[in-house]
């Protein structure tokens, strides 16, 4: 069976982008911030949010493949069609950085060349920078040593090697994995399926390391005198459980529409319990990082946290982290909760938009300080990148059978039910 994209769904996530196109030039119009700051740290916390569910999708598909699940081959089309945004978040991001390298916006503030130089010479209104005293030089008041001491790692062509690096590297394994998919279609092979198994650890492998690797270099570096060894796993636990929850508000979807079939109220609940289990190891990690580095009290860890919970952001923040980990600790642990649309919808939305919460709080207070403004700008780039996320999903499902035909473990997935 193959699903049309026609009608009231494409329509809806149509009209949810033209109010991201009108939220997207009406907020850079309004945007009175230095360098337009808040719009582009939106731009970029939106870009993040739905490349990571995109990401997310990616790393879950090799999972199942690299530990050779039964369960989940009949939401396999699925996953694929997720895929079909990650250009479209990819090329966000890379507008944000190189909108940082050339100056329109102070997101990254270790972007500022001034600040690893510790002298400076200014001759007829020109300012040359030196790391020695030469002769006529004065301090440089914008030095930062912290900053200069990680000059080599931020040097503007190491960054983009790194960041072009990343890109390739799940594009490449994203249109692979698609491709030998729709191949196994046209007839069954045992081959192609075991080259997809070798693949799929090969990924995770690279995955394990650029997960961490590119979280430190476009969101942590947002803040670049602090540092946790926990934040990569943190970031990648936040977007693991976006994943899932879109993934199963969307089937639920689907499945009222006629399609997916296939899928049980058994696979639902495996989904429910992924949802759960991901949700308690986020919020793990929240607190692991959180209580060692306020235990230790070393002044500059703390920084991170005094600039979100002793300032403006401390009511979101406490609210983000508690919707986060309480909603789901007290609903999804019950066994018939999860299979009960009726529960899992409103708690779906809430963890849902808690994540793109965790996202914002992670970028506005390193970008806007006390300054930031949260308004119709913020929910309508929201509801934008949600249409286009939606679109590109729904597009690329439209595209191929909903059901892997030859996949080998098909019939033992179509068979789940307990």
């Amino acid at each position: 069976m193959e699903f049309k994209f026609e009608g009231r769904a494409k329509l809806i996530t149509q009209v949810l982008m033209a109010v991201g196109l009108i939220a997207l030039v009406g907020g850079y119009l309004t945007d009175h911030s230095d360098h337009h700051q808040r719009w582009w740290a939106n731009l970029l916390v939106n870009g993040f949010f739905y490349f990571s569910i995109s990401l997310a999708a990616l790393f879950f598909y090799a999972l199942q493949y690299a530990t050779e699940s039964a369960w989940s081959v009949v939401i396999k089309r699925f996953l694929e069609a997720m895929f079909g945004y990650m250009p479209y978040g990819a090329a966000v991001i890379v507008i944000v950085l190189l909108a940082g390298h050339l100056d329109l916006h102070h997101l990254y503030h270790w972007m500022d060349s001034s600040l690893y130089h510790e002298f400076m010479t200014v001759d007829g209104g020109v300012t040359k920078y030196a790391d020695k005293e030469v002769s006529g030089a004065v301090v440089n008041p914008n030095y930062d040593h912290i900053i200069a001491g990680k000059k080599g790692y931020f040097s503007a062509w190491f960054f983009w090697l790194r960041t072009i690096i990343y890109l390739i590297t799940f594009l490449g394994f994203a249109m692979l994995f698609r491709k030998w998919s729709l191949q196994e279609d046209k007839a069954p092979n045992l081959d192609l399926h075991y080259k997809v198994f070798r693949r799929s650890a090969l990924f995770l492998v690279f995955f394990a390391v650029f997960s961490s690797t590119l979280s430190w270099d476009w969101l942590m570096s947002i803040d670049p005198h602090w540092f946790s060894t926990l934040y990569g796993w943190y970031l990648f636990s936040g977007m693991w459980v976006a994943m899932i929850i879109f993934t199963h508000v969307t089937i639920l979807w689907l499945r009222t529409q006629g399609y997916f079939q296939e899928i049980s109220n058994s696979h639902m609940h495996d989904l429910g319990k992924w949802m759960f289990a991901i949700s308690m190891l986020w919020s793990y990690l929240f607190f692991s990082q959180f209580m060692l580095i306020w235990y230790s009290n070393i002044p500059e860890e703390v920084t991170y946290y005094v600039s979100r919970v002793f300032t403006d952001y401390k009511v979101p923040f406490i609210l983000m982290f508690l919707i986060n980990f309480v909603v789901p600790f007290l609903v999804l642990i019950s066994r018939d909760t999860k299979r009960n649309p009726k529960f899992i919808l409103p708690v779906a939305f809430l963890i849902f938009v808690g994540h793109f919460a965790d996202v914002y709080l992670l970028v506005i207070p390193g970008t806007m300080f006390n300054h930031n403004v949260f308004g119709l700008f913020e929910v309508g780039l929201f509801l934008g990148f949600l249409g286009l996320f939606i679109n590109r999903t729904l597009s690329t499902l439209s595209k191929a059978p909903l059901i892997a035909r030859n996949h080998p473990m098909l019939q033992e997935s179509k068979e789940l039910h307990y």
